[in-house]
Order: structure tokens, then sequence, then C-alpha cells
């Protein structure tokens, strides 16, 4: 079987798509190769500051392009890129922008390196100066930028017309200005505006490693959004600053953006609906009942023992441990029928898509930890559904 699914096992990768998005002319030039010496790349320096000025500027829209039900869980562990947006460049780029920054032109460019193999009959060869970092949400790969955020059941045409839409009006921007300085003045307009594009948007670039809490931190004091659930990111649709953007290129009127975040709320509420009345389901039908078959398989084993005279500690541990898992299972099964029903009787909308997000996600969660441990402890034969090591091992 196939599972779509963007996480569908807790603590194992998820499935996302890499959308690989470049820039060319109309006649086949790659206006984001940087070619040998990024350094002396004048339309190169240009067109990547104009797309850290995009990024910067709308790294919301581009977070809620992103925005999928089954993406809550997969965006920020094992693999996948973190909610925070920000942009990978690797070393070498890193380095340009880094002497733009401090001096307003760049003099160098670090070369690509060896990769030392450490098999000495292997020879060496040349490490890519852009390297590879899994946990960037829009890393630049050697010709060209891959937006890493994308759900395996979503479509990149959301993602696309979003990157589309604002490096459009980075160029937009950058356009008026260059003109406004004239033929005289180009050069030295490109050169200023380069250097001022470094300065203003060097925030967003990030080489390190996007799990961890430093870079939450840091991120925070660079006033990056971080916008964590899918319920936070729709409302970004209907911001002015959006309906601006969009409705300037003719891509979507104010009307078609207050239908898409209607029908998100809606997809997100659903979703949420389905799975957590599901859950229940299951928990009442198949492994409360298990658990209950197991502790009473228990039982029979302690009161065996001791009337042989033998202390039965191992099956008493197990014993209290099930009936603790399984007080708490039932426990967190009624409160989770009680808030998804209590969801369901919401008007459609943000206040009911935030019911599911605010109360039902974390009580199927609660109801989620007693189970996986009586998982741990009831035998395999009683287990009414495939464990982990059957999904993940012997499928």
């Amino acid at each position: 079987r196939c599972l779509l699914h963007e996480k569908p096992f807790d603590g194992v990768n998820g499935s996302g798509k890499h959308n690989n998005w470049s820039l060319t002319t109309d006649d086949g030039i790659n206006l984001l190769d940087p070619g040998l010496t990024p350094h002396q790349n004048i339309q190169f320096l240009m067109v990547l500051c104009c797309i850290l000025k995009a990024v910067d500027e709308h790294a919301d829209l581009l977070r809620e392009s992103a925005a999928d039900v089954g993406n809550e869980a997969r965006l920020g562990g094992n693999e996948a890129p973190p909610v925070i947006i920000s942009v990978f460049l690797g070393d070498q780029l890193e380095d340009v922008m880094r002497q733009l920054r401090s001096s307003g032109s760049a003099t160098s460019s670090i070369d690509r390196g060896k990769l030392q193999t450490g098999v000495t009959v292997l020879r060496d060869v040349f490490r890519d100066a852009t390297d590879r970092n899994r946990t960037s949400p829009f890393a630049f790969t050697g010709n060209k930028f891959e937006f890493r955020m994308v759900g395996s059941r979503d479509s990149i045409a959301g993602a696309n017309t979003v990157l589309n839409t604002i490096v459009a009006d980075a160029f937009s921007q950058t356009c008026d200005r260059l003109e406004a300085a004239g033929k005289e003045g180009f050069d030295a307009a490109v050169h200023d505006l380069i250097k001022e594009y470094a300065m203003r948007h060097s925030r967003i670039i990030f080489n390190g490693n996007g799990y961890s809490d430093e870079w939450a931190k840091e991120a925070e004091k660079l006033g990056l959004s971080n916008i964590p659930s899918m319920v936070d990111a729709i409302p970004v649709l209907t911001e002015e600053k959006s309906v601006r953007l969009f409705d300037k290129y003719g891509v979507f009127s104010k009307a078609e953006l207050e239908s898409r975040a209607e029908v998100k709320y809606e997809l997100y509420a659903k979703a949420i609906n389905i799975e957590a009345r599901t859950m229940v389901q299951m928990a009442r039908r198949e492994y409360v009942p298990a658990i209950i078959r197991y502790i009473t398989v228990l039982a029979d084993s302690v009161n065996a023992t001791e009337k042989c005279g033998i202390e039965s500690i191992v099956q008493r541990e197990m014993l209290s441990s099930l009936n603790e898992y399984l007080r708490q299972a039932q426990e967190a099964c009624k409160a989770l029928a009680e808030e998804t029903q209590a969801a369901e009787g919401i008007d459609p909308g943000p206040g009911q898509a935030k019911a599911y997000q605010k109360k039902v996600v974390p009580l199927m969660e609660k109801l989620r930890r007693p189970i996986d441990q009586a998982e741990c402890i009831v035998s395999r034969e009683y287990w009414p559904v495939p464990t982990y090591a059957d999904l993940l091992f012997e499928v």
C-alpha cells in the first residue's frame, strides 16, 4: 500500500515534495546560475537579492502555501523543514553576501574545495559549495532553489503561485528604481540596490540547523514569522498586504482569497473531525478491549502463579502499568468524544477550526500516549492492528 499522508508514523520521516524552482529567460538563460565566480556575476546577484527580498517580506504567505492538515506533524522533525521560513545559500554565497553587507561589494568567491572520501583507491572529488541542508525550507542548490515544505498530498501549484507572485513584485519594485536612475545612473543604482537588499534582508539567510532551539530563539529576535499551524496560517490570505499583492498582478481577487480561506478552514475542521471520530471508535472497539483481554490474562497468571507459592513480581508490574494506561485511555477517549461533538456544533469557519486545533487535537495526542505505551506491553497476538515493527519492517 502507498500512504500519501505526510506523517503516518510518529518519529519516522514523513513524506513531502521538493519543489525545484528556478527562473530562465525566454531564450533559455538560467538567471540563477551563479557561474564560477558569483561575486562577479552582477545579474545573478541582483536576481538573488530580489528573491531574498521577496521571501523575507512574504515569508508568511510562503508558509501558508504549504499549510495542510497532514503537514502539521511533518514540518519540524525527521528531515522535514521547520515552519520558520529561512533561506539556505551555502558557504560560497553566504560569504559573498557577507562581503556585500560589510563593504558594499564582493571581491572573491570561496572555491568548492575537496571532499575527502577516506578511501585511498578513490580520487578526491570536488564538493558542491552550496552543500545540502535538509532542515532548510528554501535552499539554494547550485542553480535553483528547492522549496521543501510542500506536503506529499499537495499540488506544487499553490507554492509556485506564491513564489512567482512575490518575486514578480520584488522585480517590479527593483525595475521602477532602476528605470528612475536612468541610463547614466543605471550601474550605480544596481550596485546600491544589491547592497541595500543584502543589508536589509540578510536576516532570512540561515545555513545552520533549523531544528535547534537556538535558531527558534534567534529567529524570534530577528522578527521572522513562526506560524505553527495551518489554522494560524490561513488568515494571512486575507490580510490587506496579501490582497493588494495578488490583486496588483491579477492573480487572485479579494473575493477569491476570502473563498480560499473559507474552504481551508472547512477542510481542516472536516479532516480533524474524521480523524478524531475514527480515533475514538478504534480506541473503544479495538484498543481498550485488547488491553482488557491481556489484563485478564495477566491476572489469571498472577492467581495461578501465587497459588503455587511463587511471587509474581513481573506480572504484577505489567498488570499495574496496563491498568493505569487503560484508565488514562478511557478518560482521554471520553473527553475527546465530548470535545469533538462540541466542535461539530460550532458554525463552520475560523471559530470551528480553532476549536478543533486548540481542544480536539491536544486530546487526540493525550489519547494516543497511553495506547502507544500499552502497545509496548500487550502481547503481539492480542494487539488488534499491525505494530510499528510490522508496518516498517515486515510489510
